[in-house]
């Protein structure tokens, strides 16, 4: 120890040179490092899509899902395997655990579906396997419109648009809503038809053996090889125009003699408004750990280059950037450490002067800089949770300095050169601040196991606190000895204070120090006392809290800047139908008012698996950017509620307001999941269930399920024989009955104006389309024409819309979220009360999933954990103590810390965040474990140093000389804290000042967690700790007499 302080004081050009390249090179990292909100959550998740023209869901599930579920089943790793069979094709999700690469899950999910391809049915398209996105929610809205501007034309440029932002690496996907795809349309008149006796299957036939590439191999003449080809492809609407259908000696027909052919759009399925007006949007999803603000600058990049190339009237707008938000909210917080900080700067250089302030203070720079170059080499985003362990760090990394300071200070007011003084505070206080380090990264170490979605999300705070605290470590032990060994001396009141405290009786000293003496001194007389009051207020906090607690929630949602809002309906909508549904919503919202962004899409799109799957009768989605907080009177709760209250009566539908999720993904905060093979019986248990929480529950609302949409499907019922009697087939019966409905898919063709394939599709004209139509159509057949009612009968059927799957078993899901002012697990606790008294019928299993499965699954992992760093902290503190009372002593002011947490809770009537509160006890046991171990330490060398001395000297001596120590480092965290605890937003670099606010709502419950255990665990250090020891003396003295009776008592 003496020999690297000897260098580094006396090498202090070089010592101060690496410091300031430190510093420099932190800054640099800091401006290099990607912006995020939050953590990027990699979240291996492949989807299968397997597409069957015509099948029934019960057909799909049983042909479709579980031969391919068989076989993903043989693949490692796999966590959850969804599947949802409906009409005409099979959707499968397979979620692999986090450590998988997503190329090799893709790899492996591949080779499983090629497998299971040999027992799908033969008309079974290519299945399509892409990597998904666990959380849909798009980083820009890009829309596409204008007036006057032709349907084709936006849709170019939206193709365009669309194919040049997905080639940039950092995007996953850009589809389009409100699009229609184009069609190359052949309408077919039935009279012709019937004139010329021409059947159905004879265009179709025609068409398909017409449009092929046919490679007719090589022909070798001897002086030469030449490939021969046979141009096939159907190109442009005239080569579908001039197919011949039949010919005589005398004349041609031809498809332009019977249909008229045009190049069209497909019936619309969703439609796109931006700002009121029909658009076509571009959902722009950012890939998992690509650079969000980079991701922006590369997106505008080429959005300004196309805008130059456009016609005056197309207008391309974003709509929900996020980025804007990421950069205010990462701005203010770090405003707000901004603030911390000068408070700190403040506290400490009132109390100890001005030099001995800045080179404390000077701890957290060159902590939190060398926090950046750690996490700069690790490629960490700068995001919610790299902030949450920097403000976890402020409280913890400027103990070490304190001390070392502190104790130079002491031996400088003895009479000691600052080279000196600095020197015997590194040889007397390396071991206490190297174990109060190790015990605080201890504490933490087990956090970096987290598993699961909450592991990955949280795995970016132990990594930071970790660089914090070794930064802090290197400062301490190095470079604030040697640049205090330049710069330091003490000031005359500070030095006057620290002779005091050394030389004076201290029961007779004045102010605060006096009065603690006393206080001290009266608690080391009545140790036994004191450990029973200590044990009784830990019961009786500890009961407290389970009685009048607020209960527990998974993490805290900051104030709203954006929202969504989901609309539900049950029935057979048209897709027009469904837009004017989803424009009178919005009407509602546009009456509320404060969004400076709306966009309306109809339609559901991409179906999610697990917890975060929307109901089946999702019909639309409403996304609102709301105006500047600073520009209206009401916050973003208050304007969700109002938004609640005019889509709460809607005749005939349901909606809810769709807070995006802030923490990790979990969809609907109580989640019931029931599985088994009886759809019937899971769906009557389902509606039961669901009955309850509406009819019996209060505080719920957004309460939904997954049963499949109720429907009505039309059976043609085919008399077979009576059709063979009639010359009729049934390829020509299907024929007829799909030129009523969608048409005949022909193949496709790529025109020269587009990069897409275009469908080839034959129908019926307008006026023949639709179900009532089957009573007069009529088909050929070698006798004439036959009307087709004569062999089919048609019979409404109800339906299923789609059979969910998970693992194998069919599930059914109901959820709900807690009213604003409710705690979820309260009602959890309610719904599991009462599903023990009323259990679903033995054929269904139930279990709760959701953000409650993600909070039992990490309150049972910190426990383990918080029971692991205790157990590590024991051997270090055994380590350094060689006593096991001591080290039981320090980790028992853990506990009674977290007791004060709870008082806080109660206090202040929060609940328990599993996240930000548990994460916060964790911080707060480094801390308070740092104090004490300093406190024992100089406990053992005062005892040591002064034999003659009683114990309550000693004792009493201990508590003075750590009194200002533990005082700086609970008032400097505390004091920082301050202003984000009372739910105020003081942006230091901004100079905004904002009452409540995102920074403020999500971090109040964090900071006065912080505060409250802080100042009841101050009182722990500076009273509880030295009178307990001196608990086993006065234990032993119970137990034995007196020297002086034992004298007595020998003779006789």
């Amino acid at each position: 120890m003496k020999n690297y302080i000897d260098a580094a004081i006396t090498r202090s050009r070089t010592t101060v040179s690496i410091f300031i390249v430190t510093l420099l090179a932190g800054f640099a990292s800091y401006l290099a490092i990607p912006i995020e909100m939050y953590p990027d959550i990699k979240f291996p998740l492949v989807i299968t899509t397997i597409i069957h023209e015509g099948i029934s869901p019960e057909d799909s599930e049983r042909l479709l899902s579980k031969p391919a579920e068989l076989e993903l089943k043989l693949i490692d790793g796999i966590v959850e395997v969804t599947s949802f069979s409906s009409e005409g094709a099979s959707t499968i999700m397979t979620e692999f655990d986090i450590g998988i690469e997503i190329s090799a899950a893709l790899a492996e999910v591949r080779e499983a579906i090629s497998r299971a391809k040999a027992r799908f049915p033969q008309a079974t398209e290519e299945p399509i396997i892409q990597e998904v996105d666990a959380v849909g929610y798009p980083i820009v809205q890009i829309a596409i419109g204008g007036e006057g501007v032709s349907e084709r034309a936006l849709l170019r440029i939206a193709e365009d648009l669309k194919r040049e932002i997905e080639l940039l690496p950092g995007i996953l996907e850009a589809p389009m809503v409100g699009n229609r795809e184009e069609l190359l349309e052949a309408v077919v008149s039935p009279s012709k038809l019937e004139t010329y006796g021409i059947p159905n299957s004879s265009i179709v036939q025609t068409v398909t053996s017409n449009n092929r590439l046919i490679a007719a191999g090589q022909v070798d003449t001897g002086q030469g090889s030449f490939s021969v080809k046979v141009p096939g492809l159907i190109e442009n609407a005239d080569d579908l125009f001039n197919l011949p259908l039949a010919a005589t000696d005398s004349a041609v027909l031809t498809v332009s003699d019977i249909a008229d052919v045009r190049r069209t759009f497909k019936d619309a399925t969703r439609f796109s408004y931006s700002n009121h007006s029909q658009t076509i949007s571009l959902n722009v999803m950012k890939r998992k750990g690509a650079n969000l603000v980079g991701t922006m600058e590369e997106i505008n990049t080429i959005v300004e280059e196309a805008k130059v190339t456009l016609p005056p009237a197309v207008k391309l707008t974003y709509l929900n950037n996020t980025v804007p938000i990421v950069l205010e909210q990462n701005e203010g917080l770090t405003g707000n450490m901004a603030t911390a900080m000068a408070l700190v700067l403040f506290v400490v250089i009132a109390t100890v002067g001005i030099r001995s302030g800045m080179l404390v203070t000077l701890a957290v720079p060159f902590s939190f800089f060398f926090a950046f170059i750690v996490i700069n080499i690790l490629d960490f985003t700068y995001n919610f949770m790299v902030i949450f362990g920097l403000l976890l760090g402020l409280g913890m990394l400027i103990d070490g300095a304190i001390v070392m300071v502190e104790y130079a200070d002491r031996k400088m007011a003895e009479g000691l050169s600052s080279r000196e003084a600095y020197k015997a505070s590194v040889e007397r206080m390396f071991w206490p601040i190297t174990a109060s380090t190790a015990t605080t990264l201890a504490a933490f170490l087990p956090i970096m196991f987290w598993p699961g979605v909450s592991g990955q999300f949280m795995s970016y705070l132990p990594i930071t606190v970790f660089a914090v605290l070794i930064g802090s470590l290197f400062y301490a032990l190095l470079f604030a000895p040697a640049i205090g060994a330049l710069i330091g001396k003490s000031s005359k009141a500070n030095e006057g204070y620290l002779k005091k405290s050394e030389e004076d009786e201290p029961t007779q000293a004045s102010g605060i120090t006096g009065l603690y003496a006393s206080m001290l001194g009266f608690a080391v007389r009545i140790p036994g006392t004191v450990f029973v009051l200590s044990v009784l207020t830990l019961v009786g906090i500890v009961s407290a809290y389970g009685r009048w607690g607020a209960g527990v929630e998974f993490f805290v949602s900051p104030e709203p800047l954006q929202t969504q809002v989901q609309v539900f309906a049950r029935g057979n909508f048209s897709p027009a139908e469904l837009r004017d549904i989803m424009l009178d919503v919005e009407s509602r919202i546009e009456e509320v008012g404060y969004y400076q962004g709306i966009v309306t899409q109809s339609g559901s799109g991409q179906q999610m698996s697990g917890p975060q799957q929307a109901a089946p009768d999702l019909i639309g989605t409403i996304f609102v950017e709301l105006t500047d907080r600073r520009t209206r009177d009401v916050s973003g709760f208050e304007i969700e509620r109002l938004y609640r209250e005019a889509i709460a009566e809607l005749p005939g539908l349901r909606a809810e307001v769709v807070t995006i999720e802030e923490g990790p993904p979990v969809g609907k905060e109580i989640q019931v999941e029931l599985s088994g093979e009886d759809l019937d019986l899971l769906f009557l248990e389902a509606t039961r269930i669901r009955s309850f929480m509406e009819d019996e529950m209060s505080g719920l609302i957004d309460i939904d399920d997954t049963i499949p949409i109720p429907g009505i499907e039309w059976e043609i019922n085919v008399d077979r024989a009576q059709a063979a009697m009639l010359g009729a087939n049934m390829t020509e019966i299907g024929a007829a009955i799909q030129l009523l409905t969608n048409g005949i898919y022909m193949g496709d063709y790529r025109p020269n104006d587009s990069e897409e394939e275009v469908d080839i599709r034959v129908r019926y004209p307008l006026e023949y389309r639709g179900i009532n139509q089957l009573d007069t159509i009529r088909i050929s057949t070698p006798d004439g024409p036959v009307p087709i009612s004569s062999f089919v009968t048609r019979e409404a059927k109800q339906k299923v819309s789609s059979i969910q799957r998970v693992d194998s078993d069919r599930v059914v899901y109901i959820r709900a979220n807690p009213a604003p002012g409710i705690v979820a697990s309260n009602k959890l606790q309610q719904i599991e009360y009462w599903l023990d008294e009323n259990p679903p019928v033995s054929a269904v299993n139930y279990q709760f999933r959701g953000a409650n499965e993600e909070q039992e699954e990490s309150a049972a992992f910190l426990v383990q954990a918080f029971s692991l760093s205790m157990a590590l902290m024991a051997i270090l503190l055994v380590t350094q103590f060689n006593s096991y009372y001591q080290a039981l002593l320090i980790l028992s002011s853990v506990l009674l810390s977290t007791s004060g947490v709870l008082l806080g809770l109660l206090t202040t009537g929060q609940p328990f965040s599993v996240l930000l509160t548990g994460i916060g006890i964790v911080a707060l046991a480094g801390i308070i474990v740092n104090n004490n171990i300093v406190l024992v330490d100089t406990f053992n060398v005062l005892k040591k140093e002064h034999p003659r001395w009683s114990l309550q000297q000693i004792i009493i001596q201990t508590g003075i000389q750590r009194l200002r120590p533990v005082f700086l480092t609970t008032f400097t965290t505390g004091f920082g804290l301050l202003p984000l605890a009372m739910g105020v937003s003081i942006d230091l670099i901004n100079a905004e000042v904002e009452i409540g606010g995102p920074v403020a709502s999500q971090w109040a419950g964090l900071a006065s967690t912080i505060v409250f255990g802080l100042s009841f665990a101050t009182i722990l250090t500076l009273i509880v700790t030295p009178a307990m020891l001196a608990l086993p003396e006065s234990i032993k003295a119970t137990f034995r007499r007196s020297p002086k009776v034992r004298t007595e008592t020998i003779p006789t």
